[in-house]
Formats: structure tokens, sequence, C-alpha cells
């Protein structure tokens, strides 16, 4: 019992911090039990910002990204809608974005849809995409300028607006935690609100540019998460707080405390799953600045951002961007699907091991006559 508690704790404690590292769980027979029924249906999505460079450079289509899910035995896709410039699913008609909802249905996949933005004639839009498609499920994030107070109530106002909408047409809407909103700020929101159709994407880095710690986040978050985007990161000290730089998950780059944050996603929830989407959102070379620092006033200034990019690193060309996204595609496949594997034995040799510790023992023979 011991080595495997010192096994599990050693694989949840990567990247921890000693006070994080004295909050893990014990891994006792309850535990297993319910680990191994998360583990029998793991909603591994594939993310299109994985493969950005060729949707955007490339001849990468969603349909593309629909056969690697397929081919790596996933359960679904998130896709942006401005994923592949003009063959987009911003771009496209009804006849294109029918056809294809019907290549996903035909492979059994999933499709969830992204936007960068709150604002109504953008989440009108991406509404229709949806309703054409059959999609229920919609990513959005705000990036308005501004105090932090006034920016939160044109938030509130947007996210009121596509909870009616949401009403209406049978959708989910998954407010993500993209680097300016602190989480506690977005759980605020979201119980303010206090609308069924209304939850959170977690992200596994963007909280380190609005100064937080990543197990922070994930608890403030914990009771809205339905989505979580899963990825590696490099924290990048700035000034007064900390900007971040995409890495391989799982390389001797990531800092993020990974298996922690992937085991705590899959254990939300008493009865059922809470977590519906586990998106692979591999974002090497991706830079994001600092947007909150750890001495900012209590109502600070949230400067304006552009949508996400990945600009061509030093001394790399386009073409070995192209090539490389797919190398690095499959590596997070294959660094996710060990840990969950990990989780997995660890949890089997924990009720193995209640069962022999418990197994009454065979009554002795009699001797012979």
């Amino acid at each position: 019992m011991h080595a495997l508690q010192a096994r599990f704790a050693d694989l949840l404690g990567r990247n921890l911090d000693t006070r994080e590292r004295n909050t893990l769980p014990t891994l006792d027979a309850a535990l297993a039990r319910k680990l191994i029924a998360r583990l029998d249906a793991v909603p591994l999505f594939a993310h299109a910002y994985t493969h950005l460079a060729n949707f955007t450079h490339g001849s990468f289509r969603p349909v593309d990204l629909l056969d690697f899910a397929y081919r790596h035995e996933l359960s679904g896709v998130c896709i942006h809608l401005a994923d592949g410039e003009e063959r987009s699913l911003g771009r496209a008609d009804d006849t294109t974005l029918q056809s294809v909802a019907a290549h996903a249905a035909r492979l059994g996949l999933a499709v969830h849809l992204e936007i960068s933005s709150t604002a109504r004639a953008e989440t009108d839009r991406a509404i229709h995409v949806a309703r054409v498609m059959g999609v229920r499920h919609l990513r959005v994030y705000s990036r308005y300028e501004g105090m932090l107070s006034a920016v939160m109530e044109r938030v509130r106002e947007d996210l009121r607006y596509l909870a009616e909408q949401a009403d209406l047409h049978d959708l989910h809407i998954h407010f993500e935690q993209h680097e300016e909103l602190k989480s506690a700020e977005i759980a605020a929101l979201l119980a303010d609100l206090s609308h069924p159709r209304l939850r959170a994407l977690f992200d596994f880095g963007n909280m380190i540019n609005a100064a937080e710690q990543p197990m922070d986040a994930l608890r403030a978050l914990s009771p809205w998460i339905k989505q979580a985007h899963l990825k590696g990161a490099r924290i990048v000290p700035e000034g007064l707080g900390n900007g971040h730089r995409g890495v391989l998950q799982g390389s001797a780059e990531d800092d993020l405390p990974g298996p922690r944050m992937l085991f705590e996603l899959l254990m939300l929830g008493e009865e059922e799953p809470q977590v519906i989407a586990l998106a692979l959102e591999q974002e090497n070379h991706y830079h994001a600045p600092m947007f909150r620092h750890h001495a900012e006033p209590a109502d600070p200034f949230i400067p304006y951002r552009e949508m996400s990019d990945t600009a061509l690193p030093p001394g790399m060309s386009l073409q070995e961007m192209l090539d490389g996204e797919p190398r690095w595609a499959n590596n997070q496949v294959r660094v996710v699907r060990a840990i969950l594997q990990e989780l997995r034995t660890l949890a089997e040799c924990m009720l193995l091991a209640e069962h022999d510790t418990t197994r009454a023992p065979r009554p002795a023979r009699a001797s012979a006559p």
C-alpha cells in the first residue's frame, strides 16, 4: 500500500510546491473505484489550435481535424470558427457546414465550436453555425479593454444575452479564463448569473498571465468547469507578473502540474463526470504576455488583446512549423494517455491489494488419521 501511495504522489506531485503536495489525495479503494469509472470514459478531444499553422498557412480543413481525431480514437474536436481562413467554418455556407457535420457524424465524433469574443455580432454568427451543424457547445471569452469593473459589467451583459440564446437554441456556453480575467472573477460572474447553460472552460496555462497559480485557479472555477484545454507551458517572469510560453506537455520545459490538474478534472462530479471535454491543445512556441500582476490596484486597467496566434520562433522556417505540428500533436496524445494509463494501473493495483488483505483465510486442513 505504501509503495502505491508513493507512486501516486510522485505522479500527481510533478511541478507542485510543498503547499500543494500536502493536499495530495490518498489512493484508497473508494477513490480507486471512482477513478477507474472515470477512466473508462475519458472525453479526449482534438483541438484545432494544435494545427494552427497548417490551418492558416497550409491546406488543413475542419474535416482534416476530424480525421486526426478519428485516427487517434478521440471523442471529438474543438474548432474555432476562424481556423482555416477562407476554409474556416466561420466563412462556410450552410451546405458546407452540413457536410462537415455529416462527416463528424459518420466518424462518431462530437464537435464543439469556439470563438474569441462575447460580443453579440460574433456570438450571433457562431450560434447560426452551431444550429446549422447541430452543435450544442460553444466556447467564448472576452477581449474588452477598460477598467476591470467596466469590463466585468460588459461581460455580464453579454453572458446574460448568451444565456437567453442558449435557452432558445438548446446550446451550452462555456466561458474560458483567458489570461485577462482571474478565475475567481469568472466564478463570481457565473454564480451571479446562475444559469444552468453557462459554465466555464478551464485552460491549463492561462491563469499564469492573470497572476494566479494553477491549482488555485482550478479550485476557484471547479464548481463551474465543463470543458478544459490541456497543454504544457513554461512560466516566463515579466515585471511584477508572469507570461507563459507554450511547450510540449510533459516535457522538461513544462512548468505546469499537468497530472494533478488532469486528475482533479476527471474526478469532478459526484455521481456523473462533470467535465465533458478534455481538449488536447498543444501550443508549442506560443507566447502570451503578462496581463495581471501581483501589485495591481483593486480595479486595474485591462488592455485589449488580439486573438491568440503563434509567431514563427527565431530560426524556424514555416515549412518546419508545418511539419512539426502533426508530430507535436501526436506527442501530446501519447503523453496524456500515458498519464491516464499510469492512473489506471495504480487504481487497479490498489483494488487488488485491498482484495488480498480482506480475503478470508482458507480453513486449515484436518490432519490425516
